[in-house]
């Protein structure tokens, strides 16, 4: 994961625990309005249950005698002002709850597209061709011969010499067989040698004779 990933992720977590905290918040004053309003209505129901719409007059148009009206309009008026915020408060409620699934859902799929990702450059990873193996190494090479003005250096490890390679290697004579016919050869470094070479994979040719016993390799180059 880069910084800017790591960056990213950490945002968007604080974000997301910031609304988590803000629709807490909501649910709290909804509680509160909600009891607000139980309380109001338990007043009424202390006045000879009278609810909200029950006439506050008698049969011949006085005010009733027989309730608080005073307590019975503040109570009336207290529960419309808080059933008003109530619907306030639920609908900033469903809003955050909106916006907190819309949040989830973007981060959920952000995290289905960099787990493909990874796998994918797992897959790819795997699948790389190894180095092939060495079935040859070199352990001196002579001044001006063909081999060194071919590139081989001490420690090199021949993977594949015409068509000889681990799989059928069994004895020099291959190799000479091989060079008999005027063959190629390939190579790669050692990983344990320490100078650098430009290609870590080198492709050498045999060229012409230059004299009895020698060998006749000369660089051909990938």
């Amino acid at each position: 994961m880069s910084a800017e990933d790591a960056r990213h992720r950490a945002e968007s977590s604080e974000a997301r625990a910031a609304a988590v905290s803000g629709i807490q918040e909501l649910m709290r004053r909804k509680e509160e309005i909600e009891a607000q309003i139980k309380a109001n209505y338990d007043v009424l129901e202390s006045q000879k249950g009278i609810g909200m719409n029950e006439p506050l007059v008698d049969c011949e148009g006085y005010p009733r005698a027989d309730v608080d009206l005073y307590q019975v309009r503040t109570a009336r008026h207290n529960i419309i002002c808080l059933q008003n915020d109530h619907k306030a408060v639920m609908k900033q409620v469903e809003e955050a709850l909106h916006q907190l699934h819309a949040r989830d859902k973007e981060k959920q799929a952000r995290d289905v597209a960099e787990a493909r990702e990874e796998a994918r450059s797992r897959s790819l990873g795997s699948n790389s061709p190894a180095l092939p193996q060495a079935f040859a190494k070199v352990n001196s090479i002579s001044p001006g011969s063909p081999a060194s003005i071919a590139g081989l250096q001490v420690d090199d490890e021949i993977v594949e010499f015409g068509s000889v390679n681990t799989q059928n290697f069994q004895s020099l004579q291959n190799v000479g067989s091989v060079v008999q016919h005027s063959e190629g050869l390939q190579h790669y470094s050692s990983p344990e040698m320490t100078v650098p070479r430009d290609l870590q994979e080198s492709c050498l040719q045999p060229g012409p004779p230059l004299g009895p016993g020698r060998d006749f390799l000369v660089l051909c180059g990938l």
